[in-house]
């Protein structure tokens, strides 16, 4: 199982030393970049289950290419 946890700056060394001394778990830190990739990922996907579900309405193909 993967778990992304989100803990702040000033907690993380003393969490990530609480999560290496537990022999069965790999622990690893992200970097800004992949984090960020991660967050836009989950949000496009739960706005496609809003879609799916009707909750949000979807757009043309041409809208979206008009708005780049």
């Amino acid at each position: 199982m993967k778990i992304l946890i989100d803990i702040p700056d000033t907690k993380a060394d003393a969490f990530m030393d609480v999560l290496n001394s537990i022999t069965f778990v790999k622990a690893k830190q992200l970097t800004e970049s992949k984090a960020q990739a991660l967050k836009e990922v989950r949000d496009a996907v739960v706005e496609m289950k809003q879609i799916k579900t009707g909750k949000k309405k979807s757009r043309s193909a041409t809208e979206f290419l008009n708005e780049l």
